[in-house]
């Protein structure tokens, strides 16, 4: 039944009924009307308003909660759907709608996975001129001065020596940044390796001590899933130096119930949910690149944890192995 030949049945319902309450009610109008028949006459037409009220909110909920989804529906968080009842227009309507959030985040997966593949190139393009053009510039520079200050003496000495000191550390600046933007060892060593790595060197440049506990050996998970848990772990430890004034992190990562699980904990300030930046934002379009679930808990002066599930087949015989803390 149509929209339209369900509100009109109702009204007729509502209507037809007071009809005939007037039909048969011993109930008489006379002129001018007396107090107390226009009494009955107000009372009847407010109960009638009343029940017209109620019958049209019942008939027109699934719209409103048609409405309510499609103003909070987020496409990084998939499987939002509304139930389906009856075969009417409405039901159709839902039906609709629901096929048209499938077909959304069937194409946001596949623009974000775009999107992604073209971002890392893009990092391995930079990382690569970073590391051969600026890396050995730099590398020459570097022993132009170390000839200069083996030949130089007194204040011009000192000079050149704290020149070369000054382009050394801008050397390591420049290697870490292509170790950020290309992580080599997670292809070369595997995902424990990189994650090792990652909070070694967190740790000794942000001062922030890092408690780690990895599972090892790990089942094969594809180049994907490794470099979306690597670039996880990453960002949620950045948005920890630099947001969530921590003093701690812990960074886990284990094999549970059929599925990967990352946990990357801090106990710092903590933010409401209504304020996730592009970071988690793109924390969440990874995880929905390779099917894994992502899950942001976080309140003011509470922390944040930061997990993300991923299913992965399990493999029987690995054991899991608690990892050494960082001072």
């Amino acid at each position: 039944m149509s929209l339209f030949w369900r509100l009109f049945g109702l009204n007729t319902v509502i209507v037809g009924t007071a009809t005939a309450a007037l039909l048969w009610a011993p109930v008489t109008v006379s002129v001018p009307v007396l107090l107390t028949e226009a009494a009955v006459l107000v009372g009847g037409m407010a109960a009638m308003l009343a029940a017209s009220a109620l019958m049209l909110r019942l008939g027109l909920a699934p719209l409103a909660r048609l409405s309510r989804m499609m103003a909070t529906v987020d496409l990084l968080r998939p499987g939002q759907r509304l139930p389906v009842q009856g075969n009417g227009s409405v039901a159709e309507l839902i039906r609709a709608f629901n096929a048209m959030l499938e077909r959304l985040e069937a194409e946001r997966a596949a623009s974000s996975a775009r999107a992604l593949l073209a971002q890392e190139g893009e990092r391995r393009r930079v990382a690569q001129e970073l590391h051969d053009e600026v890396g050995q510039s730099m590398t020459a520079v570097l022993l132009d001065l170390k000839r200069a200050a083996d030949q130089a003496q007194g204040p011009l000495r000192r000079t050149l020596l704290d020149a070369q000191e000054t382009t050394r550390g801008s050397l390591d600046e420049v290697r870490r940044i292509v170790h950020r933007l290309r992580p080599g060892v997670l292809q070369d060593l595997g995902l424990v390796s990189a994650l090792t790595e990652l909070t070694t060197d967190f740790a000794a440049h942000t001062g922030l001590p890092v408690r780690r506990s990895f599972a090892s050996p790990l089942p094969p998970l594809g180049e994907e899933l490794e470099l979306a848990l690597y670039r996880v772990t990453q960002e949620s430890l950045t948005n920890a130096a630099r947001h969530a004034g921590a003093r701690q992190v812990s960074v886990d990562l284990r094999e549970e119930r059929g599925g990967l699980v990352l946990s990357v904990r801090d106990d710092g300030c903590g933010t409401p949910p209504a304020e996730e930046g592009a970071g988690i934002r793109g924390m969440r379009e990874r995880a929905l690149l390779v099917g894994a679930a992502l899950h942001l808990v976080s309140e003011p002066g509470t922390g944040t944890l930061v997990r993300l599930t991923a299913p992965v087949p399990r493999d029987a015989g690995h054991a899991p192995a608690e990892g050494a803390g960082l001072p």
